[in-house]
């Protein structure tokens, strides 16, 4: 192969990478470096069943693709074997690999772009301990409930004590609507 025709082929890679970049809400960069074969695949597995595509490049082309994409910062941690995790939401390729990287100690979490944003190790942690969106959405719920509840309680408590003291319930007054209105 001539010298031209590798240089289109590395161009074309870098464009590849640059445009996983592009098109991923968040990217995450490990350096993997210590794990074995076996950790290797299950990392991958777990990558794969999360809905993250995870790659490993050549630094340099890592480099010219960050840089294309408008994260020069990322060259800083582009040492070492490294492997990137292109996600399209904010915070699962994040915490996928803080959770393999929590029992086992070889991998690296070095840093990540999340949302356009360049992040260190840790802010990219910071991101990797948020909340699922199934326990957020959960959270929201409750909280949202939660006045609701209190409300129907009291007014539980309202009626019980009438009929512990031997009260009529309160009705409620008839709600007039526009026909009725007209009617009269």
């Amino acid at each position: 192969m001539s010298s031209a025709t590798v240089l289109e082929l590395k161009k074309a890679k870098v464009q590849e990478i640059q445009e996983k970049i592009e098109a991923a809400t968040s990217v995450v960069l490990v350096d993997y470096r210590g794990l074995n074969v076996e950790e290797v695949t299950e990392l991958r597995s777990k990558y794969r069943e999360a809905g993250i595509e995870y790659k490993v490049y050549k630094n340099n082309m890592m480099r010219f693709a960050f840089a294309g994409a408008g994260f020069e910062g990322m060259s800083e941690f582009l040492k070492g074997p490294n492997g990137v995790a292109f996600c399209t939401d904010e915070v699962t390729a994040a915490r996928v690999t803080k959770e393999f990287a929590d029992t086992h100690d070889a991998l690296e979490l070095k840093a990540g772009v999340v949302a356009g944003e360049l992040m260190d190790l840790a802010k990219i942690t910071e991101i990797a301990n948020l909340p699922t969106k199934e326990i957020l959405l959960t959270r929201l719920v409750i909280a949202l409930n939660s006045p609701i509840a209190k409300l129907a309680r009291v007014a539980q408590a309202i009626a019980d004590k009438q009929a512990e003291d031997g009260e009529a319930p309160v009705e409620a007054a008839p709600v007039e609507t526009e026909e009725a209105l007209d009617a009269e």
